[in-house]
């Protein structure tokens, strides 16, 4: 097992990230095979639970009211679809199931009971639920928690320094915020960020070096390429090249040893070659599904075929244990 580390230094992870790519992968997938199973993969699936309208202004989102694309308001669903909807990817093969709702936090109304309604079933299908819901208080963390929730998503982005070129609506300390507030009541933490933002290398190096020096590591690192969508600010940017996503997440898996890293949005647009050098550099998770919230994915038939070609399996659900609610972690107090 690779020591776990908090204290990593700008020039660390930059040394890192900075090596000939080949090097960087062969010493990504040292790191990922003394600490997990090789060529397990752990298969989620993500449902926009309520779409569109959202009062945030992140420049690469298609949900946000003030960007005119094809977005179309949907108010949140009612229970017994989410649980179809679960049951089904369950069926498909998912062994977590995480659903997005585009607010810019939760508020304690008829809607967030509802919601915990949604936790508390879909738990009962034995699998690892997760929710992404925007900023979240202490109490409201403890709800989820006692009503089973596993995982919570929420994405730091981009670095400190680029974050304000892409979100005006919330602060970093407001993102961390909430990771810290999810770690206290003992819920594991999704938490990544995206590349192709306009960002500078500097950048994504300033992103991990967050993530690898929080208390504890996420659980999960989504590593997501922007899918320019037209309408939104970011809606002319270029496709980040392959090579650079390779590079993120072979970073990631060397300076977050334990945790799960994964090949998230923009995996459309990659071939099984191209995905299979992203599980050699680490990754070990993916979203299965025809949509990620409003974003093209690819089919589910075309990831077992995927999962075959490569000698991929799934990975169980609660394969790392389950988190307890009892157990309070350290907090995170953003500078």
């Amino acid at each position: 097992m690779s020591d776990i580390r908090h204290n990593w230094t700008e020039e660390e992870i930059r040394a890192i990230f900075e090596r000939p790519l080949l090097q960087l992968v062969l010493d990504a997938a040292d790191v990922h095979r003394s600490n997990h199973i090789f060529g397990e993969v752990q298969i989620s699936s993500l449902l926009s639970i309520k779409t569109g309208g959202c009062t945030e202004d992140c420049a690469y989102c298609p949900q946000a009211a003030r960007y005119n694309t094809d977005v179309k308001v949907q108010a949140l669903m009612k229970v017994d679809e989410v649980v179809s909807a679960a049951q089904k990817a369950k069926a498909e093969g998912s062994s977590r199931f995480c659903m997005g709702a585009a607010w810019r936090e939760v508020r304690n109304n008829r809607d967030f009971d509802r919601v915990i309604d949604m936790v508390k079933e879909v738990n009962k299908l034995d699998m690892e639920v997760c929710c992404t819901l925007g900023m979240l208080t202490p109490d409201q963390a403890e709800r989820l928690a006692e009503a089973g929730l596993y995982a919570y998503n929420h994405n730091i982005d981009t670095s400190e320094e680029h974050y304000n070129e892409v979100i005006t609506t919330r602060t970093y300390g407001d993102r961390l915020n909430t990771l810290s507030n999810v770690r206290k009541a003992g819920i594991t933490v999704c938490s990544g960020g995206i590349i192709g933002l306009g960002e500078k290398n500097e950048d994504r190096i300033g992103m991990l070096l967050t993530l690898a020096n929080l208390p504890q590591h996420p659980e999960s690192v989504p590593i997501n390429v922007l899918v320019p969508v037209d309408g939104t600010p970011l809606g002319d940017n270029s496709r980040v090249p392959f090579d650079e996503l390779v590079r993120m997440i072979a970073t990631a898996r060397i300076v977050m040893p334990a945790s799960a890293v994964r090949l998230s949005a923009g995996r459309l647009e990659l071939s099984v070659a191209e995905q299979g050098m992203c599980f050699l550099a680490g990754a070990n998770s993916i979203f299965a599904g025809d949509k990620l919230l409003t974003t093209p994915n690819p089919e589910q038939n075309a990831d077992m075929e995927m999962f075959r070609i490569l000698g991929l399996k799934p990975k169980a659900a609660f394969a790392d244990g389950r988190p307890n609610a009892k157990v309070k972690a350290m907090q995170y107090e953003p500078s």
